[in-house]
């Protein structure tokens, strides 16, 4: 990896959520404060949609600057918006609806067109025309939220696939092993061009893969696309509950206590 991610660790339950949120908010005041917006790439799963409630609860909804923010997705799957496994449908009753965000504040990814390939091409144009970039160049987003499969995959980027490969894109298809096999995905030189990078990971089921990533025994370790994110510039950040960091030995990371201070 290209410097020392951040390792954040957190007791299970509500108090990682508090966490996780903290360093959410501070990363879009930062880049608030910096061009006047705020670029957030989200994930799906449960955990990253615990993330999102705990955003919009009595607590946190107040703090953020919602008309400065813009939504995006790291990756969607093949699936109409309505579909019970898309994440577009996640984000919406879990974030977007309870914070009341405009629509065009969000970039959805058209996960029901009938050719992933043109979807893909759509959103990297919508990816390029929100961050002012042409072909040549990489876009840049303030904070992408990654998660953690236990096979090492994140985003939509799955072990040995050719979406791994792809360096010239910025959005491209993605192939899963299991589940609905088709997704559409940003690609590592998106990724690993963002200012921050944050994998949220929780739960004892992810415990060993965890300590793989970030304490590779093997060049297959080194390998496994989650172990691939490196922002050039940018700041690798994990989000660990107690029960995802239990089998790691390193000790330069910090706890963080549940209000988020470190």
């Amino acid at each position: 990896m290209v410097g020392t991610p951040d390792i954040r660790i957190a007791p299970d339950g509500p108090e990682w959520a508090q966490a996780a949120v903290s360093l959410v908010h501070a990363v879009s005041e930062e880049a608030i404060r910096s061009h006047g917006r705020f670029l957030l790439a989200l994930s799906g799963g449960s955990t990253p949609k615990t993330l999102y409630q705990t955003m919009v609860s009595p607590e946190w909804k107040q703090r953020f600057n919602w008309p400065q923010m813009f939504f995006l997705f790291g990756d969607e799957r093949c699936v109409p918006q309505e579909h019970a496994e898309s994440n577009f449908r996640m984000a919406q009753a879990a974030l977007f609806q309870p914070a009341g965000i405009a629509p065009d504040h969000i970039y959805r990814i058209q996960g029901e067109h009938p050719d992933p390939e043109t979807a893909a091409q759509r959103y990297e144009e919508a990816l390029r025309r929100l961050t002012n970039t042409v072909a040549a160049e990489t876009p840049r987003i303030d904070l992408i939220l990654l998660g953690l499969g236990e096979d090492g995959h994140t985003a939509s980027l799955f072990p040995g696939t050719a979406a791994l490969q792809e360096q010239r894109r910025a959005v491209t298809v993605g192939h899963a092993p299991t589940g609905i096999g088709s997704r559409l995905t940003m690609t590592l030189g998106v990724i690993n061009r963002a200012t921050v990078v944050l994998f949220l990971v929780a739960g004892s089921s992810k415990a060993g893969i965890v300590r793989a990533i970030l304490e590779p025994d093997s060049a297959a370790d080194r390998a496994l696309p989650a172990a691939l994110v490196a922002p050039e510039t940018g700041r690798l950040m994990w989000m660990l509950d107690r029960s995802a960091a239990a089998r790691l030995t390193i000790l330069h990371h910090d706890e963080i206590r549940g209000d988020g201070q470190t």
